[in-house]
Order: C-alpha cells, then structure tokens, then sequence
C-alpha cells in the first residue's frame, strides 16, 4: 500500500469519526427534547449507541469475507455503501422520534414505568441500525487494508488513531461551530454530507481495483498463524478480560467525571464538550505514542501499563485535592486542573486498547471485530453500573476508587513477572493512593460546603444533592452547583400569577420543585397543585427548608411528581388556570432552553385553561440571552407583562391568551386569601402587604426594553440560543 494510499484511509476515518460524535450529540440533544431529559433517556441512547457498535464490530468482521466472495468487489466498495446508508440516519432517526411520540400520546400511556419501556423501545429502535452500521466500518476498512497489503498486522490501531482524531473534531465543531451558527437540524447534515464524501471516494477507490484475488485462503492462514505465535494460549484471555474491563471502568469513570466536575466546570454544554474533548484528545495521545512504539519495533507490555493505569485512575482525586496544595497546580485554572486530572488515565488506555486489539486479531477483521465488540460491551455496561448502582450509594470520589480497583487485581494476576522489589514498590504506591482516596481526600462538595453548619447529602440516579445552613441562609445545590436560596422571589412566583388571574384560580402547575417554597405558597390558596420535579433527593431535601414540609406532603390538594417537566406535559392531558415555570439555573444550563423555547411553551398553552396565566421566570443574565428568552415568549402569547423581581436580580415574565390587568393593587390584595397573605408576608421586613405587592407590579418593564429588534433572537429546539453562545461572545 502506497503512502498517498494509506493518508487517503486515515482521512475517510477521520471523517467517519467525526461525524459519528456530531451524530451522538444531535441524537441525544434530540431524545431529551422528544422523551424528556432524565438519566433513563440518557443512558438508553449511550448504550444502545455502543452497542450498536459492538454488535456491528462482532457482525461486521465475519461478514465481509462472505460478502467479498460473493460479490467479487472490494471491501472498500462496501465500506462506502455502509457510509452512505449510515447518512439517511441524519434524517430519519428525528423522523423516527417525532412518529414515536406520536405513537405515545395516541397510546394514552399514563404510568411512567410502562412510558420509559416504550420509550427506551423507539430509542432502542431508531437508533441501533445507524449505530450497527458505524460499527462494521472498523472491519470493513481493515478488509481493505488486507487486500492491499497481506502482511499488515497492526491496521487496527491505525484506524482507531484517525478515528479518535476525528472524534475530538466532531466534538469541538459541533459543540463550538456548528450548532450554534446552523442549528441541530442542519449540523446532522453536515455530518451527512461528511459520510457521502467518504462513499464518494471508497467507490472510486473501488473501482480502481479489479480484483481482491490477493486475500487468499493462504495469506488469511498465514495472518492467523502469525498472530497465535505471537499470542500464546494462556494470554487470550487475558487480553479479551482486559479489553472488557477497560471499556467498563472507562466509560464508568467518565460518567462519574460528568457529575464530579460539575462544581468547575458547571454545566454548561461546553463543560460537557470540554471533559469529552479531553477524553478524546489523551485516548489520541496514548494512540499515537503506541504507533511511535510500534515504528521502533517496540510495545509496552501489560507489567508495565496496569500499574500506571491502577495510579492513573486515580490521579483525579488526588492532583484536585485541596488539601495537598500543589504549588505548580496554583498555574493553572481550577477547569485546567480537572481536566489534565484524567489524561493520565485517558493516554494509558489510548495506548492499551489498540495496542491489545493489535496483539490479538494479527490484522484480521473478523478477530479484530470479535475484541473490539469486547471492548464495546465493556462501554455499555459500566455506565449503567456508574449511574445505578454506585452514585446513588457513595460520593463521586469514592466511586472513582471503587472503579479504580478491579485494576488492582490486574496488576497482582499480570503483573507476577516483575521483580519482587518493584512489585513491593508498586504495591506501597498503589496501596498509599487507595487509601487517600477512599479515607482522606477532601471533595469539591465538602471543600465548598465545610464552614457550613448543618449539612445533608442524598444522592440518587439523578444527581446529587447538598442541604446546608440554618435559617434563612439554608441552600440547595445539584451536583454541586447552587439552585436556589430561601427568597421571596420564589413566593411571587406563584402569588403574582394567581393574584393576575381574573377569577379565583383552581389548580396549579408548578414546573421545577427547588426548596419546595413556590410549591408551599400555591398550596396557601387551598387549590389543587401539582409539582413536577426531576430529581427524587430534591422532594426528599423538602423538609429541610420548611418545618410544616409533613404536613403539606400529606396534604389531599397537594402532588409531587418525579418527572421532567416537558414530558409531564406531553403524557398528561390536564389543564390548569396557572402554571409557574422555574428552570434550574444559569440560564445557559445545557438542556435549559427546552424550557424557554417557543416549542415549549406552545406545549404549555395547550394545557392552559381560558383566562390562565403562565409564569416564567428568568434570572439575571446577559442581556441577549435574556432577550432570546422574551421573544419566544413574546412569539408564543398575545399577551405578555414583565415585572423585575422583588430583589431586583430577575423578571417574572406573565403570559395569557387573555388580557392581564394587575394595576389595581388592592384588588389584588382582596383576591388573596388570608393564609396566602400570611405566605407572602412571610419574610417580608414590612407588614403591609399592598406596598410589598406594590413594589413588584409598580416595577413593570416595558417590553420593548427586553426585545431585541431581530427576530431571529429567540429560543427554539432546534436552535437553543441560550445554549451556543461562545463564537457570539467571542465577537462581542
């Protein structure tokens, strides 16, 4: 094979990589709009992703001999037709969505158990043909590769360089170009687009070979030989335990990375991008060094990779512990500091698995697709054991070393060949790093939260939560990240709408439970109210914060339910005279804007009874974004009042079908009934209540203040301005 020939290979690879992240991204920005954004959603379409591409792997490398023979065509040639059917995947897996959502609001499936299975069955169904046909590209192209080169051996780890290059480019562009300047829709064409360019030239490259008489039965022997020689018996399974392994306390970690560096990084979009970005790039690294090795004829053995690994792992721990205050860490950014933490870890593996691969399939695509398919289901499984069984039980840190420990194993099985003193060594530094992390190490969460008195942590499948303070200085965090205090706000957030409303409003939605203080006050006018909350431990924390928190949960008017807020009110048909909207902040939140777009809130008038009234709430923010929020308001309701908030960082925005008249304030005083007035007096430093209602609807800003003269400014799903902002605030 020809220099030009193999830079040609590593391109088309790169491509591929690239847009199968844009795909991964799009698809599952796509599935919380459409099913709602919960964990169960998320970890559905994570792993049928992988295991799609496990099972394409697996099927992949025994079907192309087949299907050479058959055809009497190049690999190549059907390389470029599975690249060309994986872009019909850009247009019909949102097909697929919008018609399974369809199919579950006609089902009138109400119980949420029976709505996540059939959920997880379209996911599971629009998503895994695509993802099995990226799958058998890895076998498909090393096919080729054998064709024109039959002593290759090591094809597998070229591969998997330019497609963990083209990852980190799928990556960055999505996350920082793409879908900020065109939208989710016209992003997946893009990455269409990038697959029919690869078909384009695989078939071209097709057509310059005749024949593929070159794979005969004797070189396919002859590899085969090759490659056991190389690999004795006994080490098989060591390398498929590993590879398995690998892929489960990997991708483990990186879900447990995800919700321990939410206190840094926040939770952003670009937080996300940026721990996946530096995935990407390490797992590259440790690739290109395991080509260098193998120019030099040279390859680290599993003796001296498992005990860098097994320190590796836990290097996030302990290179972020405040406690040891490293001098050289005062250089860089708290964020840096994160995300160097995991490429240790990252650029071990990057050299590990091809490495393995390598070693086992001697160049061979079926057997190279049969190990890679190991590697995948490895990825399936251990973020589902991250999610469900360690987080809701342990903190993030303790999880990682509990991860962390199957790697120990390893080095005492594999590691036997190493002299008895470096052993000792290795097993006193192992040992030392084990029990800082499990016993000594002082987290983000109680780094932040150590002054405070008063401190409680739950955890669940969702998130987890910290309670901390006495009084009203009492907080809420999410993973680490603040939502809410003990403020007044969160009062007027449901007696501004209700006191609005021209007569005397009967049920209540409430969108975001926080604290549970907008829930406590609509409960004060005695009328039926419904919350709606994403994460269990939130409803737990209630009590916290209210001392009659009991009492209101056993309250018949009163319902709290765990579920997203946009798929509660696509699954219900219920309507309601107010409906109070809260989305956790900041307002640049990744999946927020599916609470502030124009889709959304044309799903919420649908649940809006005549005369009803919506409150949105939108915290401080730069002024665009809070612009883009107000104009998909100002597109969605005829009617539309905003008043700033009673301590001035905030705007409650009022929207109805029908006119809004709130200028007579003691008429609203009247509607009120006393047990809501005792409510909003609650924390007030004044006892009259007309001149403390008074200071929020005196205070009304005009709307051309808060709309910005484009049009185009404005949130939707498929452009969640909000969301995209870094090429914007670069040009500012």
């Amino acid at each position: 094979m020809t220099s030009l020939q193999r830079k040609i290979l590593f391109v088309l690879f790169f491509i591929s990589g690239s847009s199968a992240l844009v795909y991964q991204i799009v698809w599952t920005r796509l599935a919380f709009a459409t099913f709602g954004i919960i964990t169960p959603v998320l970890s559905v379409v994570l792993s049928v992703f992988m295991l799609g591409l496990s099972l394409g792997a697996w099927a992949g490398g025994k079907a192309i001999a087949w299907l050479q023979k058959k055809a009497g065509a190049s690999a190549i040639v059907f390389y470029g037709g599975v690249e060309l059917t994986i872009a019909l995947g850009a247009f019909a897996v949102p097909k697929f969505f919008a018609l399974g959502e369809q199919l579950l609001l006609t089902s009138g499936q109400m119980d949420s158990v029976r709505y996540l299975v059939l959920s997880a069955t379209i996911l599971f169904s629009s998503i895994l043909p695509w993802c099995f046909l990226m799958g058998a590209t890895v076998p498909f192209m090393m096919a080729y590769i054998l064709e024109q080169d039959s002593a290759s051996t090591r094809s597998f780890s070229y591969l998997y360089l330019a497609n963990v290059l083209g990852a980190m480019s799928g990556t960055f562009l999505s996350a920082v170009v793409f879908i900020e300047a065109f939208g989710f829709r016209k992003t997946l064409w893009i990455a269409a687009a990038g697959n029919v360019l690869i078909a384009a030239i695989s078939f071209w490259l097709g057509q310059k070979r005749v024949s593929i008489e070159s794979i005969s039965r004797e070189q396919n022997e002859t590899n085969e030989s090759a490659a056991q020689a190389r690999e004795p018996v006994d080490a098989r399974w060591k390398v498929k335990t590993m590879l398995f392994a690998t892929g489960f306390i990997a991708m483990g970690m990186e879900v447990v990375w995800a919700r321990a560096f939410i206190r840094v990084l926040g939770t952003q979009v670009y937080s996300f991008a940026l721990i996946l970005f530096a995935y990407l790039g390490a797992t590259f690294t440790g690739s290109l060094w395991y080509r260098h090795d193998l120019k030099k004829n040279r390859s680290r053995s599993l003796a001296q990779l498992i005990p860098l690994i097994t320190i590796a792992g836990l290097i996030p721990i302990i290179i972020t512990d405040p406690q040891l205050n490293w001098s050289w860490g005062r250089h860089f950014s708290s964020q840096g500091l994160v995300l160097l933490s995991i490429c240790p870890l990252c650029a071990a593996l990057g050299y590990l698995t091809p490495a393995l691969i390598d070693r086992h399939s001697g160049g061979r695509p079926d057997k190279a697709g049969r190990v890679y398919a190991l590697n995948v289901l490895g990825c399936i499984l251990g973020p589902l054991f991250a999610s469900y069984l360690l987080l809701p039980w342990m903190s993030e840190w303790i999880a990682l070393s509990f991860l962390t420990v199957p790697f120990v194993f390893f080095f005492m099985v594999f590691c036997q060949r190493l002299s008895l003193l470096r052993r000792a060594v290795w097993i006193l530094v192992i040992g030392a790093a084990l029990a800082w992390a499990f016993f000594l190490s002082l987290n983000f969460e109680r780094l932040h939260l150590v002054a405070k008195k008063n401190l409680v942590i739950r955890r669940d499948y969702a998130a987890s939560v910290t309670s901390a303070g006495e009084g009203r200085s009492k907080i809420l965090l999410v993973n680490g990240v603040g939502m809410t205090i003990l403020s007044p706000i969160t009062k007027f957030m449901a007696h501004l709408p209700m006191v609005a409303h021209k007569d005397k409003p009967e049920s209540v939605l409430i969108i975001c439970f926080g604290m549970g203080t907008t829930y406590r006050s609509a409960l004060s006018w005695n009328v039926d109210t419904t919350a709606v909350e994403l994460v269990p431990s939130v409803v737990k924390a209630f009590g916290f914060y209210h001392d009659d928190a009991e009492r209101l949960l056993t309250d018949p008017l009163g319902h709290i339910v765990i579920d997203d807020g946009r798929r509660f009110l696509k699954r219900v048909a219920a309507k309601y005279d107010v409906i109070v909207i809260d989305p956790p902040p900041p307002i640049e939140a990744a999946g927020s804007s599916l609470l502030y777009s124009r889709e959304f809130y044309e799903l919420a008038k649908q649940h809006m009874k005549p005369n009803a009234v919506l409150q949105a709430w939108i915290p401080r923010s730069r002024r665009p974004t809070a612009q883009a929020v107000a104009r998909s308001l100002y597109e969605s309701f005829p009617y539309l009042r905003a008043f700033s908030s009673i301590e001035g960082w905030g705007y409650h925005f009022l929207a109805s079908m029908e006119p809004i008249n709130v200028s007579d304030v003691d008429e609203l005083v009247r509607r009120m009934p006393e047990a809501a007035q005792r409510d909003l007096l609650e924390w007030a430093q004044s006892t009259a209540l007309r001149d403390y209602i008074e200071k929020v609807v005196a205070n009304e800003r005009p709307l051309s203040e808060l709309l910005n003269p484009d049009p185009s400014i404005q949130i939707t799903d498929d452009r969640p301005y909000n969301e995209y902002f870094l090429m914007r605030r670069i040009r500012e």
